[in-house]
């Protein structure tokens, strides 16, 4: 149960936080949770896990999921969706694409499928809540709707777990849900996944601090404090730290920690320690370390700072990163099937014979998995049986003929029906987004800030590729200790859970953008461009300048505010609507200055506060040091609650 101190920092609610109206002084109750539940909606693959408040050190991950693919480990599922031809939620996950799968191709392509769908929210330039997605038949559907179905089959999974566990029917009202996003995602991305949180009833919008929004790298540094020797490889020495002997292979310590963890598996609960792990022993006042995030879709990269002696984390620099996921890799593989069997073919056959798109790009991620620096043999790659017919029928040739023709030369046909790539081919599908990575991991260690750093934690799905270990080994060249936790996809999951028990760990953010509002200000000679020059009423003002409530890169802690005060422009008004504009830039002196762009909303709902004062001043709280952007409100005079929101979604 979280204290009333921390209490205000748990209710991370982006629209209002009501306060009891005529008594601002009056303490909330603080909402007792009996469990966190984390749900971890990754670009390629999902999952959830839990803690009980009663015993916050047993983190249980989910129960083990149905299907399951050759070379992949089945901790999380697939993030994959599919609906049935008039639109209703069919089902999820590997059991989605199993049953489209064994659809007939002329049934088939009357449902709707999608997957990788995520990456939408971060790719999107002005996401709204009537945001589209395509399924794979090329059918448009409302991305909300599919974000909902998403969350509401992770809500009835956990809380048919929860009931099994407790022995009788577990009450929504009772769980803390916790939903991971990227830190580099923007604060529409985050509101989304929060409205799509309450259409799928997950919480309601009344009981809005019933989910928290937690950033993944975040989630993965408060797991990372935890770690106990035996649970992580350290790159460095090239052990895994559990008593097997040390070896100068990058993959194989990996190898061994997975052996290591499939032995461990069956009972799916981590004891976390109480206190900071051993790992921990090793870090003094003021250390600093950096968690690279590399998911399916985004990589994201946290620097922190370790506050003895409670362990309290804080943020060196602002998140940065990108789309640079392990999606990335499959991307490049599709261009690669283009140059062999023309855009139109590969195009035409993912429209025609979506199923076996599916597949083939099943096969390919085994293949993918088992990429690694000093491989020698070719990796073959099933091409399913519709390919090689479709392929005929559209060409007129065969695939091995299209392989002798395209000087492609490192990829042969192997008389099985398979694709055979050299594994300099595999490698050089990898390059391009390890690329994108290690420039991004050299750019921010050349910052002031990123001086000095003990540890990088390489977590997420992707940081078990042997390719991306070697890359950012080579890019540091000792500067700083590599360690990669054990169930490395499943790090973000259980720092989830333990951030849902104890949202103010993290006491210190970075601001990721400048944010601000348009005002006017008195016009003064030689400062003031003349092109701003306002004549009201006699007085000179200065148009579109920006009043700063937060620089970009700026330090803010856990519940600071920013204040401000509003005058409405007429008695009889009944709402002021604010604009807010946001810059990556961190000096913004107008509003019309280049790269400053409208991104959000301030709305003060004034009606029923109306008093008889001459000039009603209504003073505007926001905060800036959590998850998402909040905002609070008082009319002065009166001392009465005023509703305030901030909208980041519609346009």
């Amino acid at each position: 149960k979280c204290s009333f101190a921390m209490s205000l920092s748990c209710q991370i609610n982006l629209y209002i936080l009501f306060v009891q109206q005529n008594n601002t002084e009056q303490v909330q109750s603080e909402p007792s949770f009996v469990v966190v539940v984390a749900i971890d909606f990754g670009t390629t693959s999902s999952g959830y896990a839990y803690a009980f408040t009663k015993e916050p050190e047993c983190i249980h991950t989910m129960r083990r999921w149905e299907g399951g693919d050759p070379g992949v480990s089945n901790q999380k599922t697939p993030t994959t969706i599919l609906l049935t031809p008039d639109r209703k939620f069919h089902s999820f996950g590997y059991a989605a694409r199993d049953f489209y799968h064994d659809l007939d191709p002329s049934e088939s392509k009357h449902w709707l499928y999608l997957e990788k769908f995520k990456m939408k929210l971060h790719t999107t330039a002005n996401l709204s809540i009537d945001t589209d997605l395509h399924a794979a038949n090329g059918k448009r559907v409302k991305a909300l709707d599919i974000f909902a179905y998403a969350l509401a089959f992770f809500k009835e999974q956990a809380l048919k777990e929860l009931s099994d566990q407790t022995g009788s029917e577990f009450d929504n009202n009772d769980v803390r849900w916790v939903i991971t996003v990227p830190a580099i995602w923007k604060m529409p991305a985050k509101q989304f996944m929060r409205e799509a949180a309450y259409k799928s009833g997950l919480v309601s919008r009344e009981n809005a601090e019933q989910l928290i929004i937690a950033l993944e790298p975040e989630a993965a540094s408060i797991y990372c404090r935890k770690l106990r020797l035996h649970q992580m490889v350290d790159l460095g020495t090239h052990t895994t730290q559990n008593g097997f002997s040390p070896t100068d292979n990058v993959g194989s310590g990996m190898a061994q920690a997975k052996e290591h963890v499939r032995r461990n598996r069956q009972s799916r609960t981590f004891l976390v320690e109480n206190v900071i792990g051993e790992l921990w022993s090793e870090l003094e006042e003021g250390d600093r370390y950096v968690v690279v995030d590399c998911g399916g879709g985004t990589v994201d990269l946290t620097v922190h700072q370790i506050r003895l002696p409670e362990g309290h984390l804080k943020e060196l620099y602002k998140a940065s990163g990108g789309p640079y996921g392990s999606i990335g890799i499959d991307y490049e593989f599709e261009k690669l099937l283009c140059r062999i069997f023309g855009q139109d073919f590969i195009d035409q056959f993912k429209i025609k014979r979506p199923a076996a798109w599916v597949d083939l790009m099943i096969a390919f991620e085994s293949r993918k998995r088992a990429a690694a620096p000093e491989r020698t043999n070719p990796l073959n790659i099933n091409l399913p049986f519709s390919f090689i017919d479709y392929y005929k029928k559209f060409r007129g040739h065969s695939v091995e003929h299209a392989l002798r023709k395209s000087n492609v030369d490192f990829v042969k046909w192997s008389s099985q029906g398979m694709l055979r790539m050299s594994p300099d081919a595999m490698n050089s599908l990898f390059k391009p987004t390890i690329d994108h990575i290690i420039q991004h991991l050299t750019e921010l260690f050349e910052k002031p800030e990123v001086s000095n750093i003990k540890f990088l934690f390489l977590v997420g799905g992707f940081a078990e590729s042997p390719l991306l270990q070697q890359a950012v080994q080579n890019m540091l060249q000792g500067r700083s200790r590599i360690i990669i936790p054990h169930d490395v996809g499943l790090t973000i999951l259980k720092g989830a859970v333990l951030f849902g028990l104890d949202p103010s760990v993290i006491k210190v953010r970075r601001s990721p953008l400048t944010y601000g509002v348009g005002v006017l200000n008195r016009f003064v000679e030689g400062k003031h461009p003349a092109e701003k020059l306002l004549v009201k009423d006699g007085t000179r003002w200065c148009t579109d300048v920006f009043d700063t409530f937060i620089a970009a890169d700026q330090s803010v802690a856990l519940g600071e505010m920013v204040k401000r005060s509003y005058t409405p422009a007429k008695p009889s008004q009944q709402v002021i609507v604010i604009h807010v504009y946001c810059s990556e830039k961190e000096i913004v002196g107008f509003i019309s200055e280049p790269g400053v762009k409208k991104c959000g909303t301030l709305r003060l709902d004034v009606s029923g506060t109306e008093s008889t004062a001459p000039r009603r001043e209504i003073q505007t709280l926001m905060q800036f040091g959590d998850t998402e952007i909040r905002a609070m409100a008082v009319d002065v005079s009166t001392g009465r609650t005023v509703k305030a929101s901030i909208d980041f979604l519609s346009h």
